[in-house]
């Protein structure tokens, strides 16, 4: 099937800009958390004064995206893109560079690609695309590559939790329905990736921010990983793309994004599902294009060199009980992300020297990589700690991690930055990297560590 699809290879007429940025041989990133998708923890005295509001479960609150559109319908719009632009811009991205850093990792919720919003029953804030199109432009003239992760997807993915836009206990996302829309907004990224000279930065796309753990209550998340990447290629295949290992004739003259897509669907290559989600996205992109001054990006393509984009996954040692294997989903260049929070509990016990045992010991790439997920990145990691952390600890514990994470393709810290405010007390000391920077436990030179044998004496030991 596949050797078919990637033989028809070019259909379009919207003007493909070259899309040469790639991973960068060792990634030192961090994630653009609460900006066009904001968790309220990370700035408490900011949202309150939005009008959200904090509890301790989140869900029977103002303490998410959704429920304060739906509190908010008339102000939502308008607040949000207050802090759109306040949250990050050019300064930011002037400190990225500063510090050597060379990836940004961007969470998204679904409702960015706002035409697959069911605005009768879900609430969310409108244009996000527009301050979307604004940083990847900053990104990109900084030389920055950027990844789409998908955190907030169509129905919530993991219960309970303020990353997923919702918080709420009725996971809806392992459905056919809700599967569909995710890969339309895959879909829809990919094909804006490629068209927009401003997504010139975009190297990756990520199908799904932490699925839920235990893979028996995932049903069907297999299929939509191998769904997703075909969905990925076979709107690259559209565009004109030439698929590794597959043949591509010269492609027809006289293409539109319309005339393209269907001229793929018509190939036949994949399944009911991908051709469906192909059909359905011709109306999408064309939408979002008109609501964000993009149409003329859509009535002409001519033959493009641009790169694949890498498909990104969780990796497979993210779930237990027989989950399904990304690697099996892959065509063309992929990536895999794991997380790694000790604060959270179940790592190590809840002191240093567990601490340091444990990340010295860590074998995670080496784990992975026996089951086809290599490269491994750690896209999510940060300082936090279930104990009080010295300024000592914590010097080390930085160290620690960046050289485990290090013998993969390398780490993207959460976060940024995390308000500083009486109302968010400390916080910033473990979880912001810009403060991190600011109080010397991370070094300027990203690649660099205080003391190359940190881990030395802890090797030695033997972990509880």
């Amino acid at each position: 099937m596949v050797s078919k699809l990637l033989r028809l290879c070019f259909l379009s007429t919207v003007t493909l800009v070259v899309h040469s940025a790639s991973f960068p041989s060792k990634i030192y990133g961090v994630n653009l958390g609460s900006w066009l998708l904001i968790e309220p923890w990370m700035l408490p005295a900011e949202w309150a004064s939005m009008g959200g509001e904090s509890c301790p479960d989140c869900s029977n609150c103002i303490a998410s995206e959704f429920s304060f559109a739906k509190e908010f319908p008339d102000k939502v719009d308008r607040v949000f893109n207050t802090h759109w632009d306040s949250w990050f811009n050019q300064d930011d991205v002037d400190r990225f560079v500063a510090a050597g850093l060379n990836t940004v990792r961007i969470p998204l919720g679904y409702w960015i690609v706002e035409p697959i919003v069911d605005r009768n029953n879900e609430f969310f804030a409108r244009g996000g695309f527009r301050q979307l199109i604004r940083g990847l432009r900053q990104l990109k003239n900084a030389g920055i590559v950027a990844i789409l992760a998908h955190h907030g997807l169509p129905g919530v993915q993991t219960p309970g939790q303020q990353f997923a836009g919702r918080c709420t206990h009725d996971v809806k996302f392992y459905t056919d329905y809700n599967y569909h829309r995710a890969l339309i907004w895959s879909a829809t990224m990919t094909a804006f990736s490629h068209l927009s000279p401003d997504f010139s930065s975009v190297i990756s796309i990520q199908a799904a921010e932490e699925p839920l753990m235990d893979a028996n209550m995932t049903p069907g998340y297999g299929t939509f990983q191998k769904h997703f990447v075909q969905t990925v290629r076979a709107v690259e295949f559209a565009l004109g793309l030439s698929i590794p290992g597959l043949n591509n004739p010269r492609p027809p003259s006289s293409y539109n994004l319309t005339r393209a897509f269907q001229y793929a669907i018509n190939q036949q290559i994949y399944d009911a599902e991908v051709r469906a989600v192909l059909q359905d996205s011709i109306s999408v992109i064309n939408q979002m294009a008109k609501e964000f001054g993009l149409q003329h990006l859509l009535t002409s393509i001519s033959r493009s060199s641009k790169e694949l984009l890498t498909t990104n996954f969780m990796d497979v040692n993210w779930q237990h009980n027989n989950p399904s294997n990304p690697a099996d989903a892959k065509i063309g260049p992929q990536i895999y992300d794991s997380h790694l929070y000790f604060s959270f509990g179940g790592v190590a016990a809840p002191n240093e020297d567990a601490y340091m045992r444990s990340i010295c010991h860590l074998d995670r790439v080496e784990a992975d990589a026996a089951l086809g997920n290599s490269p491994l990145m750690i896209g999510e990691w940060a300082l936090p700690t279930e104990f009080y952390a010295t300024d000592g600890f914590l010097f080390k514990w930085a160290d620690a991690q960046k050289l485990a994470y290090s013998k993969g393709a390398g780490w993207i810290f959460f976060n940024f930055k995390i308000e500083i405010s009486s109302t968010a007390g400390d916080m910033a000391r473990q979880w912001s990297y810009f403060e991190g920077l600011k109080r010397g436990y991370l070094t300027r030179d990203p690649a660099a560590v205080h003391n190359p044998h940190v881990c030395d004496q802890y090797m030695k030991l033997v972990d509880e």
